[in-house]
């Protein structure tokens, strides 16, 4: 059985106001997805990472960005869609992959993921077939209008916000997208797709300092968070 990381990061960042795309952008010395693809090439749990990204920045990811990440694990890079959603699919389209294989996705643009949250997620998933990491809600969540009234005050006890990565057996996510594709469904991540198909995704603790990088003002975040000695050991021991 193998166990493959998905990176996902084929978008052009409009949010973060910059002239190239935000996975290019240094962080730490490096460009962020260097960040990502290097933690998950030193996961002992994956076998082989697919870099979804744009179709017009191939040659410039092999020749230029690449050789920072010091990648030894093999690595594919396959041109991604208009949407996450597509990118994903066509991540999953490149492997030829056994139904009882493991697929591990993740936003190219969290690069703060640690060893033990993928080793977790993808040992949960083993046993049940779809497993993310996520943060319980800390503060009190609303529903609220299109008008920005507030209907109701949900139990925060339930709540949790979904982080990636999130780990599936290869043939039950690449059924959900597929089965999306066909009924035109969408959805903002992996985990919402089986949830569609009525499978149940197991979800354990994530960590607040996998971020996402949208904005300048997480690019800023990360850059602290990476110059403080006490939390940079425990991304660079």
């Amino acid at each position: 059985m193998r166990t493959t990381a998905i990176i996902v990061a084929a978008g052009i960042g409009i949010r973060m106001g910059e002239s190239i795309s935000k996975q290019y952008l240094m962080l730490a010395g490096r460009p962020i997805v260097c960040h990502t693809l290097t933690a998950f090439d030193a996961c002992d749990a994956i076998d082989q990472i697919v870099w979804v990204l744009p179709k017009a920045d191939l040659d410039f990811c092999r020749h230029r960005i690449l050789p920072q990440a010091t990648v030894k694990k093999p690595i594919l890079l396959v041109p991604g869609g208009n949407e996450r959603q597509e990118s994903v699919y066509l991540g999953l389209l490149a492997l030829t992959g056994e139904p009882d294989d493991l697929v591990v996705i993740h936003d190219g643009a969290r690069p703060l993921i640690r060893t033990e949250q993928i080793d977790g997620c993808i040992r949960i998933a083993r046993s049940t077939g779809a497993c993310i990491v996520g943060l319980p809600a800390t503060d009190t969540p609303k529903q609220m209008s299109a008008s920005g009234v507030i209907l109701t005050t949900l139990d925060r006890k339930t709540i949790w916000t979904a982080q990636t990565p999130q780990v599936f057996r290869y043939d039950l996510i690449r059924d959900a997208h597929e089965t999306a594709l066909k009924n035109q469904n969408t959805a903002t991540d992996d985990a919402a797709l089986l949830e569609m198909s009525d499978h149940s995704v197991h979800i354990i603790q994530g960590s607040p300092y996998n971020i996402k990088i949208t904005t300048k003002g997480d690019l800023q975040l990360a850059e602290a968070m990476l110059s403080c000695r006490l939390v940079r050991s425990l991304f660079y021991p």
